[in-house]
C-alpha cells in the first residue's frame, strides 16, 4: 500500500503566514472602524454646529421680520391705496414668519424673500416720506393761503367800512343846505308885524346853497311851522311827506329847479287862525334831510 507516500507535503511557511494575515486584516479593519467613528463624530459635530448656525440664522431672520412688521405698523399715511399696499406687504411678512425653515436651501429662500421685502419696505418709506414732505408743504401753503384769505377779508371789511364812510360823507356832502333863513309875519299890507291879530301871511325866505355834489333838477322844499305848544300849523291833515321812513305833516311847500348854484326863494303860508302868542320855530326839509331852521315871535294885540 502506497498511501502515505502519495500525500502532498504541507508547506510549513503557509501555515505560519495565516495568523499574520488575519492580524493585519484585523488591524486594517480596526483602523478603518476608528476612522469611521472619528469621521462620524466629526460629521455629527459639524451637523450639530450647522444646525445651530441655521437655527441662529433663522432666529435672526425671524427677528428681522418681526422688526419689519413693527416698521410697517409705524408707516401711516392718508392715502388709502398706499395703506392697502402696506397692509398687503405686512401680511406677507406675517405669513413668512410661520414657515419652518429647517435646511440651508429654505434659509436661502428665506433670505431672498426678506431682501425683496426689505427693498419694498424701503420704497414705501421713500414714498411716505415724499408724501409727508408734500403734505407739510401743502399744509404750509394752505396756512399761508388761509392767512392771505383772512388778510383779504380783513382788507375787504376795511374797504367796505371806508366805502361806507365815504358814501356817508358823500351823501352828507351832497345835501343841499339852506342859509340866510328869515321868518317874517306879514299883515295884509305886506308889512312886517309881530302882533298876532294883524297877521295875514307868514313869509320864510332863504337861499339854497351851491353844491356841485348834489343832483340838479326839480326839487321840493317842505316847511314846518311849529307853535310854542309843539303843534305843527297846517292847512290840511293830508299835507304829509316822507322823512326817515315816516310820514310827517308839513305847513307849506314849494318846488324849485336846482342847478347846483345859490338860489334865493321864499315860501308863503296863509294865516289859518291857528297862531298863538309865543316863540315859533321853522324847519326846512329837502330830500329826506333837515336843511335849515329859524324862529320868530308873536306877541299880544
Amino acid at each position: 500500500m502506497a498511501t502515505s507516500d502519495n500525500k502532498t507535503p504541507i508547506d510549513p511557511g503557509k501555515k505560519k503566514g495565516s495568523p499574520v494575515n488575519m492580524i493585519a486584516i484585523s488591524v486594517i479593519l480596526g483602523c478603518a472602524l476608528i476612522f469611521l467613528v472619528v469621521m462620524y463624530f466629526d460629521q455629527k459635530s459639524k451637523m450639530v454646529e450647522m444646525e445651530s448656525v441655521l437655527t441662529q440664522e433663522k432666529d435672526s431672520l425671524a427677528n428681522e421680520l418681526k422688526l419689519m412688521v413693527v416698521g410697517y405698523d409705524k408707516l401711516k399715511t392718508n392715502n388709502d391705496t398706499l395703506n392697502a399696499n402696506l397692509e398687503k406687504e405686512k401680511s406677507k411678512i406675517v405669513s413668512l414668519l410661520s414657515i419652518n425653515a429647517s435646511n440651508s436651501q429654505l434659509i436661502r429662500k428665506y433670505k431672498s424673500e426678506i431682501k425683496t421685502m426689505r427693498e419694498i419696505m424701503k420704497s414705501y418709506i421713500v414714498q411716505i416720506d415724499s408724501l409727508n414732505t408734500r403734505n407739510k408743504i401743502l399744509v404750509s401753503e394752505n396756512t399761508e393761503i388761509r392767512h392771505q384769505i383772512t388778510q383779504v377779508r380783513n382788507s375787504n371789511t376795511e374797504l367796505s367800512k371806508v366805502k361806507e364812510e365815504l358814501s356817508t360823507k358823500v351823501e352828507i356832502a351832497s345835501v343841499v343846505q339852506a342859509k340866510d333863513i328869515v321868518a317874517v309875519p306879514l299883515n295884509k299890507k305886506r308889512k312886517e308885524t309881530t302882533k298876532i291879530n294883524l297877521i295875514d301871511k307868514l313869509r320864510i325866505c332863504f337861499t339854497l346853497r351851491e353844491n356841485p355834489l348834489a343832483k340838479a333838477g326839480q326839487k321840493e322844499v317842505y316847511m314846518r311851522v311849529i307853535r310854542p305848544d309843539s303843534l305843527v300849523i297846517t292847512s290840511s291833515p293830508d299835507n304829509l311827506f316822507d322823512f326817515k321812513e315816516k310820514k310827517i305833516i308839513y305847513s307849506a311847500t314849494r318846488s324849485v329847479d336846482y342847478i347846483n348854484q345859490d338860489i334865493e326863494m321864499c315860501i308863503f303860508m296863509d294865516n289859518t287862525g291857528d297862531f298863538i302868542i309865543g316863540n315859533y320855530s321853522v324847519e326846512l326839509y329837502l330830500e329826506n334831510n333837515i336843511i335849515g331852521r329859524t324862529a320868530f315871535l308873536l306877541s299880544k294885540k
